[in-house]
């Protein structure tokens, strides 16, 4: 166990394998960036549609910034918790805690109270910094109503005005530069970041990752899908406070020496507009974001000709979604299979279109070696289909003061079992085929959400489409086809639309017996569909067995 209370579950000569093997750098993820802000101070660190900010520039905004944090007391394993909408700011409080041995946990705006409170006691936050308002509502006021509860929180840091209490986040930034030999020795192995999910549990979960995993598996990730005759450009388009974002600061600026582009929230438009003007190699975003661009006709009227690679992750894409993104941008597709838990896996640049869309790539144990295993976790052969398990460079430490999911997500060898279904095919590439937890089960009838998605995506006026279960007493559950149709299309009624999934080979006992048309797929604070919402609002509905018509609304004809 080290100062911060965390305990690496993958075996000490493991890890030591990786450092004796070059994967991972053994330095600090602070050390790694002033390396890059030596070499080149003049280069563009972080950009917007609005401001570029140098290495050189960025480097002492996170040095004045880590002294003014040592005057108020943080030290090494300390955790400064964060919720602010992606800017520069993100990258200046990661780097500064990784400069003091501190602990960054950052969620993206959304969270409610609930869960604010479940993130702050579970971390055991010393720091928080907030902006002060998010969609109205006062969000000082909240943490201050909540401080009762945070025993371990003393330092309040608002990122606007001043209020009694707080201090500001600008104030913090005019300090004095802190001096090299005032910061602490960090050890590359201990905890530089606790990345959050919400997984399967009732709460989210935060999961510790050391400055080696970060920089030498989340980092390395990016350098294999980067091509070296191009200075790396990367645009984020989910929040930089996810699991997905987290490769912003740590992978594209410590590790690649690359530029960080962003947007303050995601927008179709302002995304156009930065492709265009701001030069992105790649952009980072998941499915539905992609889907959403891909529509928009103003993409055609724009500059594409810097990108290498669009990356898609957080989720499944379908195969149609795919090929549309590929002829709208006018790069690679990199699917990516990946999350916080540890788990990474993606296609190549050089990848055949059928690996692209039939796989999710070659695992690289480089990053993550991958297996699949049965039930009681023995590996099964090439071909069968089991659960994933993984580990590899990228593997984070453990759960933050979770021993039940330690429990029951890791073994004593460091694995990490994911609960995602798949196989390795003939060609060594691992293809998913659902997940465990995800499975709707109608009258005892396992229906894969994502083999409905897949199919509806397809369908050419369809820009998104996700699958939900709607209780039911006789069956346990029915199946309900959320879509969202291009600007203009014709909606298809759900005896047509079934037609559809029939024809391109669904089986009939898998149709699902609700439709519903949305103009957006919701989002969750993670940039994912947000199924758990489309879950609440169809329970607030009142479905009735035998109506023809559920909801006038929201749905068309339900079959019988």
């Amino acid at each position: 166990m080290n100062h911060a209370g965390i305990i690496d579950l993958v075996p000490a000569e493991v890890r030591q394998q990786w450092t004796n093997d070059g994967i991972y750098p053994d330095k600090s993820l602070f050390d790694l960036f002033c390396e890059h802000a030596r070499k080149n101070p003049e280069k563009p660190a972080v950009v917007t549609l609005d401001h570029t900010l140098t290495y050189r520039q960025l480097l002492h905004k996170v040095t004045r910034l880590a002294n003014s944090l040592r005057h108020l007391g943080v030290v090494a394993g300390d955790v400064i918790a964060y919720q602010l909408a992606n800017s520069a700011h993100h990258c200046a409080i990661d780097l500064a805690a990784a400069a003091l041995g501190a602990i960054v946990a950052p969620f993206p705006p959304g969270r409610g109270r609930l869960d604010i409170q479940s993130l702050l006691q579970r971390c055991d936050a010393r720091v928080i910094v907030v902006e002060p308002l998010f969609l109205q509502q006062d969000l000082c006021e909240l943490i201050e109503s909540l401080r009762p509860a945070l025993l371990s929180l003393r330092i309040l840091v608002v990122d606007g005005v001043a209020r009694t209490g707080w201090h500001t986040l600008n104030d913090l930034f005019q300090s004095r530069p802190i001096a090299t030999e005032e910061l602490p020795d960090v050890d590359p192995d201990s905890p530089a970041r606790f990345l959050i999910s919400s997984g399967t549990e009732a709460d989210p979960k935060w999961i510790a990752y050391s400055h080696n995993a970060l920089a030498g598996g989340r980092g390395r990730f990016l350098q294999h899908i980067h091509t070296r005759d191009k200075d790396f450009r990367a645009l984020y388009l989910v929040p930089l406070g996810t699991a997905f974002g987290s490769s912003a600061t740590f992978g594209v600026l410590s590790w690649m020496g690359g530029t960080l582009i962003m947007l303050p929230r995601f927008d179709v438009v302002a995304t156009i507009r930065a492709i265009g003007q701001l030069r992105p190699t790649h952009v980072f975003g998941v499915p539905t974001m992609f889907q959403r661009i891909a529509a928009d006709p103003d993409l055609a009227k724009i500059d594409i000709s810097s990108l290498v690679a669009i990356v898609s992750g957080g989720a499944k894409i379908d195969e149609t979604s795919i090929l549309r993104c590929c002829g709208a941008f006018g790069c690679s597709f990199i699917n990516l299979y990946g999350s916080a838990d540890g788990v990474n896996c993606h296609t190549m640049l050089d990848d055949n279109m059928t690996t692209v869309l039939h796989t999710t790539g070659r695992p690289n144990p480089e990053v993550c070696s991958i297996r699949i295993v049965d039930d009681r976790k023995n590996e099964l052969a090439q071909g069968q289909t089991g659960e994933i398990a993984a580990r590899g460079p990228i593997t984070p430490m453990q759960y933050v003061n979770n021993p039940e999911l330690d429990a029951l997500y890791r073994d004593a060898e460091g694995w990490v079992y994911t609960g995602d279904l798949g196989f390795i095919d003939e060609q060594g590439n691992l293809v998913l085929t659902g997940r465990k937890k995800e499975i709707i089960i109608r009258g005892g009838i396992n229906i894969s959400p994502a083999q409905i998605e897949d199919i509806a995506a397809s369908h050419p006026a369809v820009v998104s489409a996700a699958c939900i279960p709607v209780e039911d007493e006789d069956l346990g559950h029915r199946v309900c086809l959320c879509l969202v149709m291009s600007e203009g299309a014709e909606r298809p009624s759900l005896a047509q639309f079934a037609r559809f999934l029939l024809d391109r080979g669904l089986e009939q006992n898998k149709l699902p017996e609700y439709l519903r048309y949305l103009r957006q797929l919701p989002l969750s604070p993670a940039g994912k569909v947000d199924k758990k919402q489309l879950i609440a609002e169809l329970e607030n509905t009142q479905f009735k067995s035998n109506a023809a018509v559920v909801s006038r609304v929201d749905f068309s004809a339900r079959m019988h």
